[in-house]
């Protein structure tokens, strides 16, 4: 299984990817389609100045009755376009019958000589297969016939009308396989002969050349020409690309005298009656024949239209091999990290050139292709890197996921060294104990998967605000736990993240207790230190048995802090170098100035409560007194500031002001000096 993973991989899909170009199946062109379509999003839209289209809806019939309609109504449309001085008149109704009214002989001297193009269309049934066409001038090797769709008969409009016409067009459409019509025969071929697009025909009668140019080459159909306006460069099968881009101006036929002066300007009729007409799919919704022949119209005018290089497949094919090459080099010599980058700066230039191509030259260059194998090259070349990562990955999984965290684990997988290497960081440092433990077990007696599944739910609780705020856990001991912020992932607030981090884990345990509480269990309750240093941070233990841990005094002083709780009567502890760094974001009491067992240095300890910052200032300013006094041995001042400050606070303090009495009482036993600083020297941990 090794070569699924090997370079024979890349060469599999190079050879894959070339059967699919090749065959060009329906679902590439239409991811191309679309993509085409999003590209004409990106167009801006252009107000036509050339084209007005007439069109005969809902109002008009009502007007002017039923369809269809007398040929008369027709010759009357004439001759009020012509009042208001329009130009070309191309009507995409068709007359295949006579009227049934006897008006086909006024109609067709309305249309002499006033500049009028009648449509045909192409038809698989029906017993007409010729009808009056305009002479082609084939420049090429090959005969048009060879590439022009075709179609076995025309429907064409009475002879009488036809040759009366100054022109003659096809309107035909061209859907592609998703029924949308994006493409538009310049040219088809019925019975051996030639039939020009209503648009093209438009335009020669408006030169009034004789006939238009074809150039066609060894692969197929290359231009229509319509001289003096530019050549329409047209796909192999002489079908060219419509670009949806103008907004025309467009009025009801029954409102003519009161439009404005067409002077000079091409006018196309067209039904829009419900029940009459018959709209056609098109990427900017369903749009009627008169509107798509105006498109064309209006961009073989400005000369706008949109091409395709009868060399693009190559250019395409050429450039997906070179980006899959490129590819699988950059990624075989790269790690992920860099090499998805590269391939996707790769991938992204080619999207960027096709849009930029068409943004700029109008030149549609299909970037799905060489995108789609390129991105199959960087996954085929990506899975052997992965694989080896992967494996490697796994046996970290498996040796770390028995006493690391899921943080830690992902930690660890991205960056092996830090296993062995560890670090040496500034982290803050977080120890927690479960408080009431012991009447929580009682209520279970001898249920020990009910307590085990309740002790799990409460360190599923008090853990998941250190996940949500990207700490690390650490250990479990028992029913206490142990976390740092801003290792392994860095945290340039870890401070302020392990402060908050514990008001969570305290408000995770008041969410507890109300469900426990309904089941009839007692509450418990959590005490939490804090404490910031640094810390080594890395895999510890022997080479039988060993953990990702941290050691270091910080983590120690933690503990010790934490140990304080119960003592102080506070929920959450944090030492002074926590509370330099996070003291203007919390609410802090100073609690005690104390030197742990083990430590003759004195540190500062504060108790956070959940209030902002700022409450509460003229009680905490009794509570700095009361630590003055206390400091001066003015312990009887001390004492009365503390009762006073037990129903402060929510009275959440009470608990800590009496045991302060009690220290202040004994304080007053004592032969203090008169230097005495105020330390409280801890006996146990």
């Amino acid at each position: 299984m090794k070569w699924l993973y090997s370079g024979w991989a890349v060469a599999v899909s190079i050879l894959l990817l070339t059967v699919l170009k090749i065959s060009d199946p329906t679902a590439l062109q239409s991811l191309r389609s679309q993509t085409f379509d999003a590209y004409q999003q990106l167009d801006t839209i252009q107000e036509s100045s050339n084209v007005v289209i007439i069109n005969i809806g809902e109002k008009s019939l009502q007007q002017w009755g039923q369809w269809p309609w007398p040929r008369q109504n027709f010759a009357q449309l004439i001759h009020d376009i012509r009042q208001k001085n329009g130009g070309m008149i191309g009507l995409t109704v068709m007359f295949p019958e006579a009227d049934r009214f006897g008006g086909d002989e006024t109609l067709a001297s309305w249309m002499k000589g006033n500049g009028i193009v009648l449509s045909q269309t192409p038809s698989s049934r029906g017993t007409r297969s010729t009808g009056p066409h305009i002479g082609t001038g084939t420049i090429g090797p090959l005969p048009a016939q060879d590439f022009l769709l075709t179609w076995p008969n025309l429907v064409t409009n009475i002879p009488i009308l036809e040759e009366q016409a100054d022109g003659i067009g096809v309107v035909a459409s061209a859907p592609q396989p998703d029924n949308q019509t994006r493409t538009y025969p310049l040219a088809i071929a019925v019975a051996d002969k030639l039939y020009p697009s209503f648009a093209i025909e438009m335009l020669r009668t408006h030169t009034q050349k004789p006939s238009y140019i074809l150039k066609t080459s060894e692969i197929g159909i290359q231009e229509f020409a319509v001289p003096p306006f530019d050549p329409i460069v047209t796909l192999p099968d002489g079908t060219a690309y419509i670009r949806f881009n103008n907004n025309f101006e467009e009025h009801e036929y029954v409102d003519i005298n009161s439009l404005p002066d067409l002077m000079g300007k091409w006018v196309i009729v067209g039904v829009t009656a419900e029940g009459v007409a018959n709209p056609v799919p098109t990427p900017k919704g369903n749009l009627y024949p008169q509107h798509i022949q105006a498109h064309m119209l209006q961009n073989f005018i400005d000369g706008s239209n949109i091409q395709r290089s009868q060399l693009s497949a190559v250019t395409e094919l050429l450039c997906a091999f070179l980006s899959m090459i490129l590819i699988a080099l950059v990624v075989y010599r790269a790690p992920i990290w860099a090499s998805m980058p590269v391939s996707l700066s790769i991938l992204g230039g080619i999207a960027y050139y096709s849009v930029h191509s068409y943004t700029q030259n109008l030149m549609l260059f299909d970037a799905t292709f060489p995108v789609l194998s390129g991105f199959l090259v960087f996954t085929q070349a990506s899975f052997n890197n992965f694989w080896v990562q992967f494996k490697l990955r796994a046996e970290i999984q498996k040796q770390f996921a028995g006493y690391a965290s899921p943080t830690v684990v992902r930690m660890l997988q991205e960056n092996p060294a830090l296993i062995k290497e560890g670090m040496k960081r500034e982290v803050s440092i977080c120890f927690s104990d479960l408080r009431g433990f012991t009447p929580l077990g009682e209520s279970f007696g001898d249920d020990v998967k009910g307590l085990t599944e309740i002790m799990n739910g409460y360190m599923d609780a008090i853990t998941q605000p250190v996940l949500d705020a990207d700490g690390m856990i650490i250990k479990y001991i028992g029913d206490a736990s142990m976390h740092i912020h801003n290792a392994p992932l860095e945290d340039p607030n870890h401070p302020a993240s392990a402060v908050k981090t514990g008001l969570l884990m305290l408000k995770a345990v008041e969410k507890f207790n109300d469900k426990i509480v309904a089941e009839g269990r007692p509450p418990v309750g959590m005490g939490a230190g804090i404490n910031t240093g640094l810390g080594y941070i890395g895999e510890m233990g022997s080479t039988a048995r060993h953990s990702y841990d941290i050691l270091g005094d910080a983590v120690s002083t933690a503990a010790r802090i934490e140990s304080k709780c119960k003592e102080y009567g506070c929920l959450l502890l944090v030492g002074g170098d926590t509370y330099k760094h996070t003291k203007d974001k919390f609410f802090y009491l100073k609690v005690d100035d104390l030197a742990v067992k083990g430590k003759t240095v004195g540190i500062e300890i504060y108790t956070v409560l959940d209030y902002a910052p700022g409450k509460h200032v003229k009680s905490k300013q009794m509570h700095d007194d009361m630590h003055r006094h206390y400091r001066n041995q003015d312990f009887n001042k001390a004492i009365h500031l503390c009762e006073l400050l037990k129903t402060h606070f929510d009275g959440r303090m009470e608990n800590y002001y009496n045991m302060w009495i009690e220290r202040c009482e004994f304080q007053k036993t004592q032969d203090l000096p008169n230097d005495w600083n105020g330390i409280f020297i801890a006996t146990t941990k």
